[in-house]
């Protein structure tokens, strides 16, 4: 029985994994084990997700916290290999670009362990991203990549990777946004029936969502500061939800008044995935420094303004609602201003964003798993078949 180790630790994994455990469960002959490194800990940038997107309970939970890029990695590393010698896998299934995607992956290298890589082959080709560094040497070292979009297999083929170790299955982050549409809560509930700070006609006639958490942007005072004071000339026209990432709101709290109230603008807590896809799904724009942000309003056709110098994910820009800003006020409110009064962009959505990607990869997979298996068990004949018709050695006395 093939036997697959699926590993999450923060909050972007779970749209990409949940979707994927689930086809693979189609599967009977496959024994799944899950391992949640608790890269975030916090109730909802996490443990919220497994309830909302149906996922089983982890097997094994890491309890890593935060800490150093370094740190933290290390740790993951130190509490994985254990896992994974307990119950040695057939393949170890990772997500993304998170410390926990390579941490997992270096362990299973090092233990000749093979690795499939979800969202393989998008690149910013900005080294100062510490998430750019971990999709970089994953997918060197993956046994099978599987991308979103047809771009990303330039870039792998590029860095010398062998194009039948490639895989284009589409974007499995849509398979989870399509199929919870129908679960999302409506910003007007969110807003009326929770924090009741913020005037609920005005949104109802409108309004924007931001949301920050990279370090290039919320650790720089003066950069935080800038992005802000774009906000707040914004909410001027139209209010701003803005769910606080932890790390975002500790940098405001140190940037002080005036910044910890701005006017129009609603700040609360990290929202569960359920009241984030209500959020952006009626929308009149999105501001952000998320790379799965500028996938999921590509997908439902909402503008998004990434506060970012470049993006890993072009094809939101060429085919999707995606466009890249920068950090700089001028820019930011040229841009918002004038998709508020053109009233969105127009865009496609792109191949293989169609609520099907999990079942492909599913599919490739288990032909994959079968054929290594295959092999193996004739390679075992071999030897046996070779054994058995050796004559024993003579004994000379």
């Amino acid at each position: 029985m093939p036997h697959i180790v699926c590993v999450v630790g923060a909050r972007p994994n779970f749209m990409k994994m949940a979707p994927a455990i689930r086809a693979l469960c189609a599967y009977p002959g496959f024994r799944i084990t899950l391992v949640h490194t608790a890269q975030h800990y916090d109730l909802n940038m996490s443990d919220v997700f497994f309830s909302e997107l149906q996922m089983p309970a982890p097997d094994y939970r890491l309890e890593v916290g935060a800490g150093t890029q370094a740190g933290q990695t290390a740790r993951i590393m130190e509490r994985m290999e254990p896992v994974f010698s307990n119950g040695r896998p057939d393949v170890v299934l990772v997500a993304g670009d998170v410390n926990s995607t390579l941490a997992a992956a270096l362990v299973a290298a090092k233990m000749s362990i093979p690795i499939a890589h979800i969202e393989a082959g998008l690149r910013s080709y900005d080294r100062r991203m510490p998430e750019e560094i971990n999709r970089v040497l994953v997918d060197q070292i993956s046994d099978l990549l599987y991308t979103t979009e047809r771009e990303a297999f330039c870039n792998l083929c590029r860095e010398g990777i062998d194009e039948e170790r490639i895989v284009f299955v589409g974007n499995l982050m849509i398979d989870t946004l399509l199929a919870s549409l129908k679960h999302a809560v409506p910003a007007k509930i969110q807003i009326a029936g929770r924090y009741k700070l913020i005037d609920v006609k005005r949104v109802e006639k409108g309004y924007a969502v931001l949301t920050l958490h990279r370090p290039s942007n919320v650790d720089d005072p003066i950069v935080l500061a800038g992005i802000l004071d774009a906000v707040a000339v914004l909410a001027k026209q139209l209010p701003v939800v803005f769910p606080v990432h932890p790390r975002t709101a500790a940098s405001i709290a140190e940037l002080g008044s005036p910044y910890n109230e701005l006017e129009g603008v609603l700040t609360i807590p990290p929202v569960g995935y359920f009241e984030m896809v209500g959020l952006i799904k009626d929308t009149k724009l999105v501001l952000t420094d998320s790379g799965g942000l500028q996938e999921e309003t590509t997908a439902l056709g909402v503008p998004c303004l990434t506060l970012r110098e470049n993006t890993e994910r072009p094809i939101t820009v060429r085919e999707g609602t995606n466009i890249v800003v920068g950090v700089q006020v001028e820019r930011v409110l040229t841009a918002a201003e004038s998709i508020l009064r053109k009233g969105g962009v127009q865009a496609r959505i792109p191949e293989g964003w169609d609520g099907a990607a999990a079942i492909r990869l599913a599919s490739h997979l288990n032909a994959w798993l079968s054929e290594r298996q295959a092999i193996a068990s004739s390679a075992r004949s071999s030897v046996c078949e070779l054994k058995s018709g050796m004559r024993p050695h003579a004994v000379v006395h």
